[in-house]
């Protein structure tokens, strides 16, 4: 039943059986994750190690972010709008505990296998769509304290305005990477009319 309610979300028509089947396995894939990661009290270990519990919201993991900032979570804002909104809060947490949006986490660890930090896309996509069921300040803290990190090219990218290749790997693609989660940032520096920065 609760599978046939999430793929009843969206309606086809037109179209052969097979490319209908085709669909409705394409999106009975997009939400096999995140995973929900708490125990039924709502205790979970925190990307900090420490056990923590979930306030408010459904703790999640399995955050595939470079894979997944473009299409599958934009898609999760309209058709799992609640669910977008603790992902949003989730990833908020887990910028508390590790320090910085994780950039792929998975089971509260960070597996870095990717660039850029697109944390920021999501929420800023989620709230753009209306969902406010997070913190959108806290949020904004932890994607300016994100931002403002020494690693990974970004100290020479806000010093220079680009990633030189001789002073960090993928450059380029980290520039392009950059500039797109400073443009998300700036949408929820707007929002909160936040004119400081």
């Amino acid at each position: 039943e609760r599978w046939s309610k999430s793929l009843g979300k969206i309606e086809v028509e037109g179209g052969s059986i097979e490319e209908k089947r085709n669909f409705y396995t394409a999106l009975y894939h997009t939400l096999l994750t995140p995973n929900v990661s708490q125990d039924v009290d709502g205790l979970y270990r925190g990307m900090d190690g420490k056990v923590h519990k979930a306030e408010g919201f459904t703790y999640y993991t399995v955050f595939s972010l470079w894979d997944t900032f473009r299409a599958l979570h934009p898609l999760l804002t309209i058709i799992e709008p609640e669910r977008s909104g603790d992902f949003a809060q989730c990833l908020v947490q887990k910028s508390k505990e590790f320090g910085e949006y994780p950039m792929w986490e998975l089971a509260s660890n960070d597996t870095r296998c990717m660039i850029g930090y697109h944390a920021v896309s999501l929420i800023s996509d989620a709230y753009a769509k209306g969902i406010t069921n997070f913190n959108l300040e806290d949020a904004y803290i932890e994607m300016e304290r994100t931002a403002m990190l020494d690693k990974r090219g970004l100290k020479a990218y806000r010093t220079l305005g680009y990633v030189p290749s001789n002073k960090s790997s993928q450059a380029v693609s980290k520039t392009l990477e950059y500039a797109y989660n400073d443009w998300c940032i700036a949408q929820v520096a707007k929002a909160l009319n936040r004119k400081d920065r």
